[in-house]
């Protein structure tokens, strides 16, 4: 098996850590870091479960082989907390009963913390997320809430 030691900056903490190189990101993050946040649903970037930020762009980790991030940033859903206390996007989530099993959660925080820092509409934070429990109502009124800067409550 061909494995290489790659660094990367996660969370910005330095990170290192062998990786085979079939290995996706989304793997290596859950396995060789030990980050269990960034979940693993459809393997084929259709769902939005794995989505981190990789140079603070949204991805799909189970697209991206863990060799692909040596030497660059990976933000994951662990990330975007600050300290102990829930990021905006979470407070938002909670309150407008955004979630249920929470599967699809990680990456849809990750995805909504990004577009709310760098702007964007609705159809930027559900592009390519799937949920099947929650029919997108409190999502999206989520979603609106942390638009209109209702983030500070």
């Amino acid at each position: 098996m061909n494995v290489r030691r790659i660094t990367m900056r996660v969370n910005g903490t330095v990170r290192t850590a062998d990786a085979p190189h079939h290995l996706t990101l989304a793997e290596h993050l859950r396995t060789a870091l030990r980050l269990t946040g960034t979940h693993i649903g459809c393997g084929t970037g259709d769902c939005g479960a794995c989505v981190v930020l990789l140079d603070g762009a949204p991805v799909c980790s189970c697209l991206l082989l863990a060799v692909q991030a040596d030497g660059r940033e990976v933000t994951t859903v662990e990330g975007i907390a600050d300290g102990d206390r829930l990021a905006a996007a979470q407070r938002a989530l909670v309150e407008e009963h955004g979630l249920q099993c929470g599967f699809c959660t990680p990456g849809l925080l990750v995805r909504m913390a990004h577009t709310a820092r760098h702007g964007g509409g609705e159809q930027d934070v559900l592009a390519g997320h799937l949920c099947r429990c929650t029919g997108y109502a409190g999502i999206r009124a989520a979603w609106r809430g942390l638009a209109a800067g209702e983030d500070d409550r």
